[in-house]
């Protein structure tokens, strides 16, 4: 099995960042790169989210970006990317969404994390690098990157290798979920399978469920 590399380690504060013409927004999406942070049940410590409806809480704990997809939306865009544009905590190699499952569990440095949902890519990753229309290409190849909750907690260095430590035996990858999740609402078939997965988090499982009840006629 590859070397999972952590190839950048960020952590950031709501802040507020200008876009477009004048506008300006309440964003944590400008992390700053550091070389070592203590991770919590709940977060890293000093990262933080400005919108707690869509982001946060433990199943969302961590957020993990693939590194290879950078090349391929500097290539498609034609600039360059900051470090964490994505808003991610974690920019790492050989994780890519079709080969992670949901429910796999890494060892990131000291701490345990468990993959839980594919990330729900917001217009702030437009606004941020002025790059629209990012977010739809995100979700249109399902390169979203992903989230994690903490099992345990941990300190974790910038330099430290993320270690498979166990794979979820039912295989249903970030890259699938993503797929029924945004093109296939009626795949009652591939809800089910995501379901059958346990350790999905209750925010997205709470959606596939009203989904399914709404597909069978179910109120």
């Amino acid at each position: 099995m590859a070397t999972i590399e952590i190839k950048n380690l960020a952590i950031g504060l709501p802040e507020t960042m200008k876009y477009g013409e004048g506008k300006e927004m309440l964003t944590a999406i400008r992390k700053k790169q550091v070389e070592e942070v203590f991770l919590s049940k709940e977060s890293f410590q000093g990262d933080q989210v400005a919108d707690l409806k869509h982001h946060g809480g433990p199943d969302r704990a961590v957020c993990i970006y693939p590194y290879e997809h950078y090349a391929r939306w500097e290539n498609a865009f034609g600039k360059p990317l900051p470090n964490a544009t994505f808003g991610e905590n974690v920019t790492a190699t050989n994780m890519l969404e079709e080969d992670v499952y949901i429910g796999n569990i890494y060892q990131l440095g000291e701490a345990l994390i468990q993959v839980t949902q594919g990330r729900v890519p917001c217009h702030t990753i437009d606004r941020y690098v002025d790059m629209t229309p990012l977010m739809k290409a995100m979700i249109k190849t399902g390169f979203t990157g992903f989230m994690c909750r903490v099992l345990e907690e941990g300190s974790v260095r910038a330099d430290a290798e993320i270690k498979l430590v166990e794979a979820n035996p039912q295989k249903i990858s970030v890259w699938y979920t993503n797929d029924v999740y945004f093109h296939r609402p009626k795949d009652v078939e591939g809800i089910k399978q995501i379901l059958a997965v346990p350790e999905l988090a209750d925010e997205w499982r709470n959606k596939f469920e009203t989904r399914l009840k709404k597909l069978k006629g179910i109120n």
